[in-house]
């Protein structure tokens, strides 16, 4: 006897399916025996046919019973030890999305870009032209260095913005930095085992190249970027660096320590991993040209990003390798596929090729020197002799030192979210011990000019307010 309730919310089929099930699994229901007929069973439980034999025919797909030709339906033969039993399931809430992220009012975040940045309009247009010509390219998968259209157009790119030297073969598409430096990592961990690494100086890689069974050196940076002396005194064969724009000290190697760099990578079997930074964004005087321009045939392998220009959520980079690395990186990753959508290649492929690249970067660069000086003189006014700024020139950010006796970062961070201010912390950034002076890293890329004054007003207000707490 099966019972069904008219007035719930779960089909009939559904609860008939669930009392038949129940009964199988708990072999209450033989094996083999006979069910009523569909007729049969609608006239003892007053529903229309239509019921019953949803029931059976979903029971049947799941191999729970069985039919016979002009017999009905029987019950399956089961193993009940291995068969669970059904289990009564109090009714499921709805799922909710995770809690958001807690909003502040003034993000110093160094890597956020402007809001309204991303050239949709462009981007679609390519997007759909795109879908209609290589349509049928969307079968297959592609080229595990990524789509040929897009790195004949970084070849031609990269040598006449950033003067490096190679051929679209040399280039590898990938999804973002993170991905570009674990693929190295693999490559090179059988022939070397140290990097070093800029301090303070970018996380992310110290991360990858640490998961990846490598230790770890940090070099401490200055004006003229990475110590070549420690470098040298130090027994790592790799290092990993930011000459154009150093993160987080925006420092700008100069050509004569970049020399010097190559001449160290020239000594033996040495690599320099050169991350190209924030390269687009500079804002007074020429771009000084990529380490790889300077020493095409060096052992330099090149990396660059569109995240810091385009969008982070694209997950668009690549890499130059020398071509002493390309065989060995076929060999080790033969049995690969690009991680990169084929579509997105060739959407990007197709906006720099119709000249939309070119032009975000020319129209970025002038909104980012608007925010840029907009935050240089907020802090001037608002900070004067109290801080130094470090780092101005290019990029999304720049370095605040607060000389003296000033509150540690920890405090100010706590203090200004609680004013809806977001701080990412400097010491993030240091491979060894928390900088002797007190440091803020305050990005600018995803406020507009009045927000940037306003933030440092109160930012001001609240490293002053401390200090005297403190004092006291």
């Amino acid at each position: 006897m099966f019972i069904l309730d008219h007035n719930g919310q779960e089909p009939l089929y559904k609860q008939l399916y669930k009392q038949i099930r129940a009964r199988v699994l708990s072999g209450k229901m033989p094996a083999h025996s006979k069910l009523p007929s569909v007729r049969d069973l609608a006239a003892e439980l007053a529903t229309s046919r239509n019921t019953g034999d949803g029931a059976y025919q979903e029971l049947a797909a799941e191999g729970y019973i069985y039919s016979r030709e002009r017999s009905g339906y029987f019950v399956s033969a089961l193993d009940h030890h291995t068969t669970p039993l059904a289990v009564k399931h109090a009714p499921r809430k709805q799922s909710r999305p995770p809690e958001p992220l807690p909003a502040y009012q003034y993000d110093f975040h160094p890597a956020r870009l402007d809001p309204a940045s991303f050239p949709a309009a462009q981007w679609r247009s390519c997007f759909l032209e795109c879908l209609r010509e290589s349509s049928r390219e969307f079968s297959q998968y592609g080229d595990l260095s990524g789509d040929w259209g897009l790195r004949s157009n970084l070849q031609q790119y990269l040598e006449h913005s950033r003067g490096v030297i190679c051929e679209p073969e040399q280039i590898i598409i990938c999804a973002g930095l993170q991905q570009s430096l674990d693929l190295v990592a693999h490559l090179l961990r059988a022939e070397h085992a140290t990097v070093a690494v800029e301090d303070p100086g970018y996380h992310l890689p110290r991360a990858v190249f640490r998961n990846n069974l490598f230790g770890i050196v940090p070099i401490a940076i200055g004006p003229g970027g990475i110590g070549l002396e420690a470098l040298r005194a130090s027994d790592c064969t790799i290092a990993y660096v930011t000459p154009s724009h150093q993160l987080p000290m925006g420092y700008v190697m100069p050509v004569a320590n970049r020399l010097n760099l190559i001449d160290w990578a020239g000594t033996g079997d040495k690599l320099i991993i050169e991350d190209d930074y924030d390269s687009e964004l500079r804002y007074h005087g020429k771009p000084i040209p990529s380490l790889q321009g300077l020493r095409p045939d060096g052992n330099i392998i090149y990396m660059g990003t569109f995240s810091k220009v385009l969008s982070p959520a694209l997950r668009l980079s690549y890499m130059v390798l020398p071509r002493p690395l390309l065989a060995g990186f076929r060999m080790l990753y033969r049995d690969y596929f690009s991680t990169v959508s084929l579509l997105e290649q060739k959407t990007m492929a197709k906006f720099m090729a119709q000249g939309y690249w070119e032009r975000h970067v020319r129209r970025m660069r002038i909104i980012y020197q608007k925010k840029h000086d907009a935050m240089l003189e907020a802090i001037n006014r608002h900070f004067g002799s109290r801080a130094e700024i470090v780092g101005q020139g290019a990029g999304l950010h720049v370095v605040l030192q607060l000389p003296g006796e000033t509150p540690g970062e920890t405090e100010i961070i706590r203090t200004a979210a609680e004013h809806g201010i977001n701080l990412f912390p400097f010491s993030g950034t240091c491979a060894t011990a928390a900088p002797a002076t007190t440091s803020l890293l305050l990005g600018f890329g995803g406020m507009d000019a009045a927000e940037i004054g306003q933030g440092i007003a109160k930012l001001s207000k609240i490293t002053g307010n401390i200090q005297c707490n403190t004092g006291q």
